[in-house]
């Protein structure tokens, strides 16, 4: 899938459940085992910060507090990160993917990068023993 598609439906405005590709900080689900790993994914946005914004910023650290217009676009770039590796993850068979983690890094100075990236796996739950059976 290109980058284009991958970034499209990644943007949709109704978001996937996590229960329809589980995403994890963990390397194991219990009842479940990988019967493929499928290799890295990941989804980025850069954001720069927005004049209006940096004047708000500037006052409420004059007195004290939150910044809320800054906390509110950084939880908005994680979760279009997440989404696009998990369009990433879905375009290339994976129905879960495990050891989520985000990173960060400056651009330039009014702009960072937020990325998310995990591993993409195909899993499957582990056959439970019938009731009655020995072994």
């Amino acid at each position: 899938m290109s980058d284009a598609l991958v970034r499209h439906a990644a943007d949709l405005p109704h978001r996937p459940s996590d229960d329809d590709l589980p995403m994890l900080t963990t390397d194991a689900i219990p009842g479940y085992r990988v019967v493929e790993v499928i290799g890295l994914v990941r989804g980025n946005t850069i954001r720069a910060r927005n004049v209006g914004h940096d004047i708000m910023a500037a006052l409420k650290a004059l007195v004290g507090g939150e910044i809320t217009e800054y906390t509110k676009m950084m939880a908005e770039s994680r979760e279009q990160s997440l989404d696009r590796m998990r369009a990433e993850a879905l375009a290339r068979g994976a129905n879960a993917i495990y050891s989520v983690r985000f990173s960060t890094s400056m651009v330039m100075a009014s702009a960072a990068e937020i990325m998310a990236y995990g591993t993409a796996v195909r899993i499957e739950p582990v056959p439970q023993p019938e009731a009655g059976d020995a072994g």
